[in-house]
Formats: structure tokens, C-alpha cells, sequence
């Protein structure tokens, strides 16, 4: 059994996309990271961070290569250290939950979300955990892509920053938990 987990949060590069919601994944690695006092340092495809704990090794991973060829970064990766998808936690944004909410998924299709189908395609499956944070939906009609490359709005600063307090617990857990127990623990 390896005790190596590699935890992906999905993010955009670049000073211009640093608090937008398309960047959640990026915030709640960063969280933990901040809490473990290491920092990110360029590697191949991705910035990477890691650090022990309870005797696991969790690789953090924000990849380079923008949201949409994510999978590349994340198959690099798994291959690298030569980890089980077990062992892959993919941490992302999701228009389709309220602001805030979790949902973690054992599996499950992308959801139209570009980020996870380029993963799914490069790791050739949807046999991987995922933690969705719902950053709501209320944008007009054909405004998806500047509603999630935009930064919260003031009053949503508060809520998402609740949720981002909430993760680095959340991703610990799953290096120690089953994934049931996960689920049962933070979906409510």
C-alpha cells in the first residue's frame, strides 16, 4: 500500500487569474500549505509543494498548464510517483453547487468541466476522488467563462473563505480516511 497521496488543485497561472473562482482549487492547496509552512516550487508541469504527516507523504500539485490541459500535469504526476488513483484527490471548482458547498466524489463524469474531462481522458478513466467547491451560478446566460475567471464578489469573499478553512482538515483526512468516511464526514 503506498502512502504517497498526490492532491491536484485546479487553478489558471498568472497574476490575472489569482483570486477568480476558476482558481479554488489553486486557494485550497495553497491553505494547506500555508499551514504546513512549505512552499511551491516550479517543477515539470506544475508547482509542487510536499510535507509528512502521520508518516504519509502528500505531494500538493497547482498545475501550469492552465485548467483545460490539467490531465497532463496530473498523469505526469501519478506515473512519477508511481501512485494508485486511490491515492489522487483532484480539488476543483463546480458552477453547479451553491457558493461554498463540498461534494466529494469517490468517481463520476466531469460534469462538463474542462479541467476534469482533460484528466479523465489522460489518466483513461473516472476512477479518481474529487472534491468539488460549488462557487454558484449567477451569471446571464452565455457569461459562464467571465463569470469564473472573474474574483468573488465582496460578500461572497466571507462564504468561500469559510469552505477554504475547511480543507486543509479535508485533505489530510484523505490521506487518512477511506473515502466513504470522507464523504460522510464533509458532504452535508
Amino acid at each position: 500500500m503506498s502512502h504517497t497521496f498526490i492532491i491536484v488543485g485546479l487553478g489558471n497561472i498568472g497574476n490575472e487569474y489569482k483570486d477568480t473562482r476558476h482558481n479554488v482549487g489553486f486557494m485550497a492547496v495553497d491553505k494547506l500549505a500555508e499551514q504546513k509552512e512549505v512552499k511551491f516550487i516550479l517543477n515539470r508541469y506544475a508547482y509542487t509543494a510536499e510535507f509528512k504527516h502521520k508518516g504519509r507523504l502528500f505531494i500538493l500539485v497547482k498545475p501550469t498548464t492552465y485548467m483545460n490541459l490539467s490531465g497532463k500535469a496530473v498523469n505526469y504526476y501519478v506515473q512519477e510517483e508511481n501512485i494508485p488513483l486511490s491515492n489522487l484527490l483532484i480539488i476543483t471548482d463546480d458552477i453547479a453547487l451553491p457558493l461554498g458547498k463540498i461534494r466529494i466524489r469517490k468517481k463520476g463524469s466531469d460534469g462538463g468541466h474542462n479541467g476534469l474531462k482533460n484528466i479523465q481522458d489522460a489518466l483513461n478513466t473516472q476512477e479518481y476522488a474529487r472534491v468539488r467547491i460549488g462557487i454558484g451560478n449567477n451569471f446571464p446566460k452565455g457569461k459562464q467563462a467571465d463569470y469564473v475567471l472573474a474574483p468573488f464578489d465582496e460578500e461572497e469573499i466571507p462564504i468561500i473563505q469559510k469552505t477554504l478553512d475547511i480543507m486543509p482538515e479535508l485533505i489530510l483526512n484523505f490521506g487518512l480516511l477511506e473515502i466513504d468516511k470522507l464523504m460522510n464526514l464533509y458532504n452535508k
